[in-house]
């Protein structure tokens, strides 16, 4: 169901491109992502996959090139037009569009950097790829270490006692890395490449962190298994294992002196996005529980022509549009904006998730029993939203990071 466009600043451009990604989504990714959702694991990552077919589709379009400029050869789109190719792509499929924001990781790292060799490797290849054969993942989240990674506001941060499980030591010039990331590093068991956060001095703690790019092809790589979830299945997720990987020292792009502040940045984007995805989430949630509305009838009457209903239904859409309105605004903003405000984009990952899940869950309860079959798509919107919460950065952890950023400018003031 097409929503009405509040905002003045669309260009004809952006309405055209809106159009044209969420017929895809709702032609291609949908349909594929449900049919990903009832296999394992094991069985979604596997070559000749519909997941390998729809990336490649989604490549062929030039979606994975989002984030880049067309100085590289990208779709060079306004942070506006981020916005919508973003929530209309998991209006489809929610794991499609994480696994697409993710693949270009490498490549969106290496247009900061305006270094030759750096962009003959990474942006260069990734720009023309055409079949989805080349991937980042981001090489974050350890065992023992998720939304903490996420903290540089923490005291725990700088803590000597608390460093990631995955470092890495000078030789030669290049670095060796050794450590295990966790069976959460979204992209992991298809990538080709990882933007690696890593620790490169344990005396500063988490704070001492570094990032690399590494190809997974490196010798002394290794994956796990992907990970079995209830949520987002279409999407790969999967351990990654190094031991004694070696980095050449001009890919080891971020050291402790910038450490933190690339992660907030990192941070920033990556919180803009999922509010930009779950808004989508949450428009499609709503848009299945009209349609029922309008067609199931109960008590002699619609659905609709219940006065409870038409109360739920305009709860759903004020959370739908809140959702919009907000992320789009913060996303805008810090992407426009250096450093990024990075507690707007934690408040837009953080209420666009749980308005997501709030949506699908009301959904549900409309649907009645036919909300909890597997045969209707609105309970794999359900298990998709509730996984939004976690990834990321879990909801409560960046909540009270984004708290410490607003008591920090209120006491420093």
């Amino acid at each position: 169901m097409a929503y009405k466009e509040l905002s003045l600043e669309l260009t004809d451009e952006h309405e055209h491109l809106k159009e044209e990604v969420h017929r895809f989504a709702v032609e291609v990714l949908r349909p594929a992502a449900i049919a990903l959702d009832a296999l394992p694991a094991d069985e979604v990552v596997k070559r000749g996959s519909i997941y390998w077919d729809c990336m490649a589709k989604m490549y062929g379009q030039g979606y994975h090139t989002v984030l880049i400029s067309d100085e590289y050869g990208g779709l060079g789109l306004d942070p506006l037009g981020v916005h919508i190719v973003w929530e209309e792509i998991a209006y489809g499929s929610v794991g499609f569009a994480v696994s697409l924001g993710c693949s270009c990781f490498n490549a969106f790292y290496a247009t900061m950097l305006a270094d030759d060799r750096i962009t003959e490797k990474y942006i260069i290849p990734f720009v023309e790829c055409k079949d989805a054969s080349v991937m980042s993942c981001w090489g974050i989240t350890e065992p023992d270490h998720g939304s903490d990674n996420l903290s540089p506001q923490s005291t725990f941060f700088r803590d000597a006692q608390v460093t990631q499980q995955v470092k890495a030591r000078k030789k030669n010039g290049d670095w060796v890395i050794n450590g295990q990331k966790s069976a959460w590093i979204s992209n992991g068991p298809v990538a080709s490449n990882v933007s690696l956060f890593l620790n490169l001095d344990p005396s500063k703690g988490l704070s001492g962190g570094g990032i690399c790019l590494l190809d997974l092809d490196s010798p002394g790589v290794s994956r796990g298994r992907p990970l079995d979830k209830i949520g987002q299945r279409e999407l790969p997720q999967g351990e990654l294992f190094f031991d004694n990987v070696v980095c050449p020292g001009e890919f080891m792009i971020v050291d402790p002196e910038s450490y933190e502040a690339m992660t907030e940045l990192t941070l920033g984007h990556a919180n803009a996005t999922m509010g930009a995805y779950f808004t989508g989430v949450a428009q499609a949630a709503y848009d299945l529980a009209v349609k029922y509305s309008t067609e199931r009838v109960q008590g002699g009457k619609r659905l609709c022509d219940h006065q409870w209903v038409q109360k739920k239904l305009f709860d759903m859409f004020v959370k739908v549009e809140t959702s919009r309105s907000f992320s789009r605004s913060a996303m805008v903003y810090n992407m426009n904006t250096t450093p990024p405000d990075v507690k707007y984009s934690i408040a837009s990952k953080v209420y666009c998730t749980q308005a997501a899940f709030e949506v699908a869950s009301d959904a549900i309860q409309l649907f009645g029993g036919y909300g909890l079959s597997r045969e209707l798509p609105i309970e794999k919107l359900f298990r998709d939203a509730r996984a939004g919460m976690i990834e990321d950065g879990s909801n409560d952890t960046l909540s009270m990071t984004a708290g410490l950023m607003i008591l920090k400018e209120v006491l420093e003031a």
